[in-house]
This record gives C-alpha cells, sequence and structure tokens, in this order.
C-alpha cells in the first residue's frame, strides 16, 4: 500500500538497534576499502583532467553500473521523488563537485582526513531531525574514532599545503554527506538501496553534466587518468554508495557513518603495502583509537 510523503519521516533510526553482525561488519569493511583509495584515484584524474569531468566521469560510471542491475530499476512511489532529488544533490553532485576543485588546494591526505568527520556531522544533524540525541556508547565511539583520525593524520598535515579555501570546500561537503547520511536511512528502509541510488544518481548526473562539458576543453586524455576513472566510478560512485546506504538503513545515519573513520586507516595500508610509506607511531595509535571507537559505537543503541 502506498505511503504518502508526508509520513515519511525525514530520517529515521536504523531497522537493527542491536550490536554490529557479521553483515554491518562486512558492510563497514567494504565502505572503507572501497572509500580509502578513491582519494588517489581522483588524484590521478586531475592529472589530466578538470575537476568537473572527474566528477561527470564517476558520477556517469556509476549511473551505468547500477542501470545494470534489474533491481534498481524498481519503482519509488511518486510522492517519494523529491526526496529522492534533495539526496542526489546533497550527497552525490554538490560534494563530488567539492572534493575535486577542493583537492586543487589541498593534499588528499588533508581531504581525507577532513573527510572523517562524516560521523560527526551526521551525528549533529540526527539530533537535530529526531530531535534526541545518540545512545551515550555511540557518541563515545564517535569522540574516540575522531581523536583516532586526528592522530592518523598529524604526520601528514605537518608539511601540508592545504589552504583556507580548499579546507572550506571539503568541509562543506562534508556537512552536506551528513544531512544526506541521514535522508537515505528512511528511504532505503523503505525501497533497499539500488531504485534510490540509480535515481538519486541521474539525479546527479543530469546537475554535474554542463559543468563537465564545460571544462572538457580545458582536460587532455591519457590512459593513466581515464583507467583511474573505472574503479572510482564503479566501485567509488556505484557499489560504494549503495553499501553505505543499506548501512545507515541497517544501524542509523550515526552509528553507519562511523564507516568512514576508516578510510584514512585504508589508505596508510594502501601506503605502506604498494608505495612503501613509512608509518609514524602516533599513526598507529591513532589506527588502534579508530577501531575502539568503531566498536564503541557499534554496540546496541542506548
Amino acid at each position: 500500500m502506498a505511503t504518502t510523503r508526508s509520513s515519511l519521516p525525514s530520517t529515521a533510526r536504523g531497522s537493527n538497534l542491536d550490536a554490529f553482525g557479521a553483515t554491518e561488519w562486512g558492510l563497514l569493511v567494504g565502505i572503507a576499502l572501497i572509500w580509502g583509495s578513491s582519494f588517489f584515484f581522483i588524484e590521478i584524474g586531475l592529472e589530466s583532467f578538470a575537476p568537473g569531468v572527474v566528477t561527470v566521469a564517476r558520477v556517469a560510471l556509476g549511473t551505468g553500473a547500477l542501470a545494470l542491475v534489474k533491481r534498481a530499476r524498481l519503482p519509488i512511489d511518486r510522492s517519494d521523488i523529491p526526496r529522492v532529488v534533495v539526496l542526489g544533490l546533497v550527497w552525490m553532485a554538490a560534494p563530488l563537485l567539492l572534493f575535486p576543485i577542493a583537492q586543487q588546494w589541498i593534499d588528499s591526505a588533508v581531504s581525507g582526513m577532513l573527510n572523517a568527520a562524516v560521523p560527526v556531522s551526521a551525528a549533529i544533524w540526527a539530533t537535530a531531525l529526531l530531535r534526541s540525541m545518540p545512545g551515550r556508547r555511540q557518541l563515545m565511539g564517535i569522540v574516540i574514532g575522531f581523536v583516532g583520525v586526528l592522530g592518523i593524520s598529524i604526520p601528514e598535515l605537518v608539511d601540508s599545503s592545504a589552504s583556507a579555501l580548499g579546507v572550506g570546500l571539503v568541509l562543506l561537503a562534508v556537512a552536506l554527506y551528513g544531512l544526506a547520511a541521514n535522508l537515505a536511512v528512511p528511504l532505503q528502509q523503505r525501497y533497499g538501496a539500488l531504485p534510490v541510488l540509480l535515481r538519486a544518481q541521474t539525479v546527479a548526473l543530469i546537475v554535474v553534466l554542463p559543468v563537465g562539458l564545460v571544462q572538457l576543453g580545458s582536460s587532455t586524455w591519457s590512459w593513466r587518468s581515464g583507467l583511474a576513472m573505472v574503479p572510482l566510478g564503479v566501485l567509488g560512485t556505484g557499489l560504494a554508495f549503495v553499501l553505505m546506504t543499506t548501512l545507515v538503513g541497517r544501524a542509523g545515519a550515526t552509528r553507519g557513518a562511523v564507516a568512514i573513520y576508516f578510510v584514512p586507516v585504508v589508505a596508510i595500508l594502501l601506503g605502506v603495502l604498494f608505495l612503501d610509506e613509512a608509518v609514524a607511531p602516533i599513526a598507529l595509535l591513532g589506527a588502534a583509537l579508530v577501531i575502539v571507537g568503531a566498536w564503541v559505537a557499534s554496540r546496541a543503541e542506548t
């Protein structure tokens, strides 16, 4: 039976208020692995492509990948389409434009560190929309995890070339991500992630396409940058958003957003395994705090 738009709340608590099980941890690990490498692929893309072109490429590839899945084409009630449009704007179109633009003035490490404030943003939005504070365990986990992210990022920030403009653009994107995580919860619980995201990413593609076309003339082709768009789009914009939407629908926006804390941890591991980068002791301590914070936040809601 169809439900009117007014009956669908702006956000909702997760459908599973118990401690994270294998499904939630599996979703979290998948999100961290994919988004942990996304900033690296953005950097490669920006070697040849203008920021708007990077955004259009990743959104187009993500949308195309979702369109191939039959379940993604299931209908959505017409009354909920405006909510999906807003989700496409605040979760994809605006942030996915802001990050490549910002990374012209800040390092990918700084961008990744600031992005880790998404759980804080999600908790603030959840408090406002639900008119109640998250549980003490969730708040404690968020604080511990954020301290851990700072510990991971300090060595990278010492020699950073970050500018105020770049930082400001990323923080705006982070605020939008926190709102979007909350908006996605009731939509996922009603329709599942795939139908919602196919339409939301289609909206984002329509919005960002003119920007990409305008900036196409200032871009050049290279196989290195072109190939980097494939995992960034299919995985980082297609699959990862499906995993994240599913996680917040099950765990709620505040607990689900804790997955973002693992993004810099994955970035460190990739650097050690493939680039022979050294890891500062404080970064190891920070990674341990991230794991502890995530475990505390993943406990049953109180």
